[in-house]
């Protein structure tokens, strides 16, 4: 059975925060339903504003209620974050101000709605500012924990979330550590022959790899890096080390995200293989099933690839 989607933990954890806290407020940009912020709306009116179909105008009420103590969550899709990049960068970064950004919808896991409301390009474009941390769960438990860490954090946050649900693979009693990766499965020889690295929609798809690989007698271990930024790097490392190889697995594009993030790490430090299953140019209008096995996101593609990079 298939847990939540992570932006409807997202939505249920920060009504719970709302309660304690208050000075979260929470602006949406006419996506109050989408996003999941509808029973903070609804709870707390007096927070909550809805600016319209005004991205950047959210953006910078988000970030002058930031800088007068507010602790805002800006919510809308992650393709229209990527798309106000520039107000972003101007407004939120540059000021270094305490601004939740929340991108829902992200990835081809949304299927049918089609390449013009995927954001693969998000990761990338939040990364590249000096100050930003980037944060995606892989399932709905640890959404909650991370929202409940965000609000605490001090400095702009960008929280990646899905539309699709997602099965779980923390246990309820998951602690969530800010910068720290989680080791989902070992194996007998501590990824021996490979390391399976994976963040947000495909972590479920990375587990069930690994377990498949040693079934077939190839040790992997796989690994969910819920921090993009800052990276772990301490466990990057350890993994290039124990096997010389990584297989990164992201719903994402093959250029500034998870693996990119890892090669990074491993070309400055370490010595070994990294290899990248990403979206490859555009995405699709597709049920999410099938658009996951056709850009090479489905367990059993992982398995391959995974396959071909051990005896690589």
């Amino acid at each position: 059975m298939a847990g939540k989607a992570t932006r409807v933990a997202f939505g249920e954890a920060l009504l719970r925060i709302g309660a304690r806290n208050e000075r979260v407020v929470v602006i949406n940009a006419d996506l109050g339903k989408s996003t999941n912020t509808v029973k903070f709306v609804q709870q707390f009116p007096d927070r909550s504003f809805n600016v319209g179909v005004a991205e950047a105008n959210m953006i910078g009420i988000g970030t002058g209620l930031a800088l007068e103590g507010w602790i805002p969550f800006i919510c809308t899709f992650a393709s229209f974050v990527a798309g106000r990049f520039e107000t972003i960068r101007v407004s939120v970064a540059y000021n270094h101000a305490n601004v939740k950004i929340v991108g829902t919808h992200a990835g081809i896991g949304i299927g049918e709605d089609g390449y013009s409301q995927m954001a693969i390009e998000d990761i990338a474009l939040m990364r590249s500012l000096p100050n930003m941390a980037v944060v995606q769960p892989g399932d709905g438990i640890e959404t909650e924990r991370a929202v409940e860490y965000i609000v605490q954090h001090q400095g702009p946050v960008f929280l990646r979330l899905t539309r699709q649900k997602v099965e779980d693979v923390n246990p309820p009693d998951y602690r969530f550590e800010f910068g720290k990766g989680v080791i989902l499965e070992a194996g007998q020889g501590e990824g021996r022959d490979l390391t399976i690295i994976a963040t947000g929609g495909t972590v479920h798809n990375t587990r069930e790899a690994a377990r498949e690989l040693r079934k077939q007698g190839i040790d992997a271990r796989a690994v969910n890096i819920h921090t993009l930024k800052p990276i772990d790097e301490e466990l990057t490392l350890d993994s290039i080390q124990r096997s010389g190889r990584i297989l990164t697995v992201e719903d994402h594009g093959v250029v500034g995200g998870l693996g990119s993030a890892v090669s990074e790490v491993v070309a400055e430090r370490g010595e070994g293989i990294v290899r990248r299953i990403a979206v490859r140019g555009f995405g699709e209008s597709g049920d999410p099933i099938a658009l996951y096995k056709k850009f090479g996101l489905s367990t059993d593609n992982i398995v391959a690839e995974a396959k071909k990079l051990v005896k690589k």
